[in-house]
């Protein structure tokens, strides 16, 4: 067949399809009750090894494949869809300057090669390193195509959706977050036992990595670390440490049988709301990155590394060279 009838067959295939039930789903959990923002307690530095598959170190890995694309610069793209109202929704947060602030923090100049992306670089599938490169490659909009309530199997018809219709790429190497506005319900437990999740799907017979992250204004006391924002958004600061939560793991364990421990916690799991030394803005907001001229609060993610001068084992960090913190 031509690159054209190939791609009209993959199309319709995926309008024909019904979502296969996802393989796999792993959730950021909700806020503890008693969880705060506090100064951490500081375990010595680790610096990161250079070998693919680390074993014993907090976490394992159980033979599955992590996301290192094949187009040679290493790079995850990643693609989102705004499902609900951005524009003027009911909360502040569902606006524009959310989508501006996600776009500029997995910006080329945000998370992507930053020494916290770099953390993942810690991890392997036996072949390859991940590379530490991600980068937002497009976005599209969904006006409530599958309505208010949502299902999980609905967030994969969306992506779907959004696939066969050519608002986004069909990217066998991409990574597709549906992010709800706060008058969206996910009925699997957003706001009840989650802030997001993520998965894959055989979508039309291709393997889609995708995920959902729902706006924290929805349920601020368990999606939020703090209401008082260095961006002057809460729901989005709230919305960029799940998702940098959730995009950690979907590139160092897509399919749910790469990289967990002995828990079934995958590796951002293993630092959940936790986010070591912060610094305070004027009006007293935290923070613990900054990116893309922005300041964030971001949850820490599992460094897989070994330390043979203190024995320590993996700890939860802000960066690639360490050191590891309890809180």
């Amino acid at each position: 067949m031509t690159r054209s009838a190939i791609s009209a067959v993959v199309a319709l295939a995926l309008a024909m399809a019904v979502p296969a039930v996802a393989q796999k789903r792993h959730y950021a959990p909700t806020r503890p009750a008693d969880s705060a923002v506090a100064e951490p307690e500081t375990i010595e530095p680790v610096p990161a090894k250079s070998e693919v598959v680390i074993p014993g170190n907090g976490i394992d890995y159980h033979g599955g494949l992590v996301m290192t694309p094949t187009s040679g610069d290493g790079i995850v793209n990643l693609y989102f869809i705004w499902y609900g109202n951005w524009t003027n929704g009911p909360r502040a947060s569902d606006s524009q300057y959310t989508r501006d602030l996600m776009s500029a923090l997995f910006s080329s100049t945000g998370l992507n090669n930053s020494a916290y992306e770099k953390i993942n670089q810690s991890y392997g599938d036996g072949k390859n390193n991940v590379t530490g490169s991600m980068v937002l490659i497009k976005q599209t909009a969904d006006n409530y195509s599958r309505g208010k309530i949502l299902r999980d199997s609905d967030v994969e018809k969306v992506v779907a959706n959004a696939i066969t219709t050519g608002a986004l790429p069909n990217d066998s190497h991409g990574l597709y977050f549906v992010l709800s506005s706060s008058d969206v319900a996910e009925t699997s437990g957003f706001c009840v036992k989650y802030c997001g999740w993520h998965s894959s799907a055989n979508l039309g017979g291709l393997d889609i990595k995708l995920g959902f992250v729902g706006n924290p204004d929805r349920c601020p006391s368990l999606c939020e670390a703090q209401t008082t924002s260095p961006n002057g958004n809460s729901g989005a600061d709230g919305m960029a440490s799940v998702l940098a939560h959730e995009t950690q793991e979907s590139v160092n364990d897509p399919d749910g049988n790469a990289w967990y421990d002995a828990d079934g916690n995958e590796s951002s799991d293993k630092c959940a709301w936790k986010f070591g030394p912060t610094q305070t803005t004027s009006d007293g907001a935290r923070y613990n990155l900054t990116l893309a001229n922005y300041h964030w609060l971001i949850q820490l993610n599992w460094l897989n590394s070994y330390d043979p001068a203190t024995g320590q084992r993996g700890g939860c960090a802000l960066n690639a060279g360490g050191p590891f913190y309890q809180r």
